[in-house]
């Protein structure tokens, strides 16, 4: 089977939304402490100084009147009232590889994506469409076509895909009779992780969207499954943390400055700089590891470094580099390297042939496709009120 006769994930799994478009930069960071700093300083401010701070756009200012993100507990008058602590920050996922914190009010976000916030729990993964337009139209090899985390994604890439159409794990977000047409030919019980494993494994970005080539083949699928669960637990980074072999893993060599400026890598010495700091060894792979045509530790120290406006919200940051920065920044290189592995296994396994390939349709043939209409659609979540503007009911 050839990867433009294998299903697209858009089939698989139906049910997708588009990225949260927050609006504007400050109530995301990569340090809780700073948003609190940041929330302080706007409910200080009044009139024409706190419309500035907030950075007002056509979907939000301080007068618009929204309700409480689901599952959350901010304030739901106008900000332009507002007053008291900051909303409790919570990890998102900024950028590919990248947990930063976000305030989650509604008020602060231009396009929240409420349905997002509804089915978001611990058992809950998101897949996320990582590979640009570009990278589409050219089958650009630089970067994973799916992300997956456990935290809400606010990535400005692709379209949002839950596993789970609703909380606790209920409902797949897959096609219906998929897991059980999947169970009867490769003999073996098919779990929706199983296929979102096999997913993340063999999806390949074509010009037409995403592709999933599906296998018949038991031992061919277990294998992709093994992979795919491999990658999700280091995109998700839960559970038990990786570590690459000794005397391989990275450590601090020449302590870190307190504001570092630059980024640099000897590749020579496979070691990563900041300024005069010294991290190693750091291999060629993890810094080489691009998502969407960037590369990720180059994305990430900037995000953390680039100068901000002074006046500005955004120019609330912590006085020195702190070490849980640090922390992150070896883990991540752990994680890009093991990742990288991982790459050149899928890489080789992409240019083999699929084995008794499922295709679309002997999907149709199976009532599988088309997908019924409502299952493009978002699940009722009513488990819980939400309130509206001004204290108000919301009306679902």
């Amino acid at each position: 089977m050839t990867h433009d006769d294998a299903p697209l994930l858009a089939d698989l799994m139906p049910w997708s939304v588009a990225p949260p478009r927050l609006g504007r930069g400050w109530p995301t960071a990569p340090d809780a402490a700073s948003l609190r700093a940041r929330w302080d300083a706007l409910v200080k401010a009044e009139g024409p100084e706190r419309e500035a701070l907030f950075q007002p756009t056509r979907s939000r200012t301080p007068h618009t009147a929204v309700g409480q993100l689901p599952g959350r507990s901010g304030g739901t008058e106008r900000l332009a009232r507002a007053s008291g602590p900051c909303p409790e920050p919570v990890r998102v996922l900024h950028a590919p590889f990248d947990e930063q914190w976000l305030i989650p009010d509604q008020r602060l976000i231009d396009a929240a994506r409420p349905e997002l916030w509804r089915v978001a729990d611990e058992r809950q993964v998101f897949v996320v469409e990582a590979a640009t337009a570009r990278a589409r139209a050219a089958s650009d090899p630089t970067g994973p076509p799916l992300l997956a985390t456990s935290l809400l994604p606010v990535l400005r890439t692709g379209r949002v895909r839950p596993l789970y159409r609703r909380p606790g794990a209920t409902e797949p977000n897959l096609a219906p009779g998929l897991t059980e047409h999947l169970t009867a030919r490769l003999g073996r019980d098919v779990s929706p992780m199983d296929v979102l494993a096999w997913t993340i494994a063999a999806a390949r970005a074509l010009p037409g969207g995403l592709s999933v080539p599906l296998t018949g083949d038991t031992e061919a699928w277990e294998r992709g499954v093994a992979v795919g669960r491999r990658t999700l637990w280091l995109m998700r980074r839960d559970g038990e943390r990786p570590r690459l072999p000794g005397g391989r893993r990275p450590y601090v060599r020449a302590p870190l400055p307190s504001r570092p400026l630059t980024l640099r890598y000897d590749r020579d010495e496979e070691a990563l700089l900041l300024d005069e700091g010294r991290i190693s060894p750091v291999p060629p792979e993890a810094w080489d590891f691009e998502a969407g045509g960037v590369r990720v530790l180059e994305q990430w120290f900037t995000a953390r470094t680039e100068p901000a406006d002074p006046g500005t919200l955004a120019a609330i940051r912590p006085p020195a580099w702190p070490q849980t920065w640090t922390s992150e920044l070896l883990e991540l290189i752990t994680v890009l390297a093991l990742l990288a592995a991982s790459r050149t296994r899928q890489a080789e396994g992409a240019a083999l042939a699929v084995p008794d390939p499922i295709t679309p349709a002997e999907l149709r043939a199976a009532g599988v496709f088309p997908v019924p209409p409502s299952a493009h659609r978002p699940a009722s979540v009513l488990d819980a009120h939400e309130e509206g503007p001004e204290g108000q009911l919301a009306l679902l």
